[in-house]
């Protein structure tokens, strides 16, 4: 991994709007997948399955999901933004960074999405930042998401349960159902 590279403020981030707010609003991509074996480790994966009891195979949430959710995915133009490395994505610590418009407007709780061979649904539970999150992108970074264009856009990512099996593959197709 390269040098930790320096902290964007507020105002930087927000000059990076316009890109995020032009991802795709009913197809997109999957741009990456991680697995969290046990808390702080992560493996960058090509391709996972999805499974409604079991989450993201082989991650940690599948023995214990809180509050039924299974998944996370955020937008990869967001985390773009914020790591400025593709290398520093899996840091953010969700499981899918997807190429497709996250916001409560094109995805609001109960919308469903496939994914791959499988199905997931969108969860009323907001995704938020955590000290984790601040200490890997900066306190302007959790100022961006948390902000009120920031919740709309869900750009913490969002929240998910797993509606039917299926593998999911980097570079496969993320719609709107």
């Amino acid at each position: 991994m390269s040098a930790t590279p320096r902290e964007l403020t507020l105002a930087e981030l927000e000059a990076g709007l316009d890109r995020i707010r032009a991802s795709p609003r009913d197809v997109g991509i999957v741009e990456m997948i991680v697995r969290r074996p046990r808390s702080g480790e992560r493996e960058v994966l090509v391709s996972a399955r999805l499974d409604p009891v079991a989450g993201l195979v082989g991650d940690r949430w599948g023995a214990v999901p809180p509050r039924g959710e299974q998944l996370t995915l955020m937008n990869a133009r967001t985390i773009a933004l914020l790591a400025q490395d593709r290398e520093r994505w899996p840091l953010a610590g969700d499981q899918l960074y997807v190429d497709l418009d996250l916001s409560v407007a094109n995805l609001p709780p109960g919308a469903r999405l496939a994914i791959g061979d499988a199905v997931i649904e969108a969860s009323a539970e907001p995704h938020t930042g955590c000290r984790k999150f601040r200490a890997r992108y900066g306190l302007d970074a959790v100022r961006f998401v948390g902000s009120k264009v920031g919740r709309e856009l869900q750009l913490r990512g969002i929240n998910a349960r797993i509606v039917s099996a299926g593998d999911v593959r980097v570079g496969d197709a993320i719609r709107k159902l």
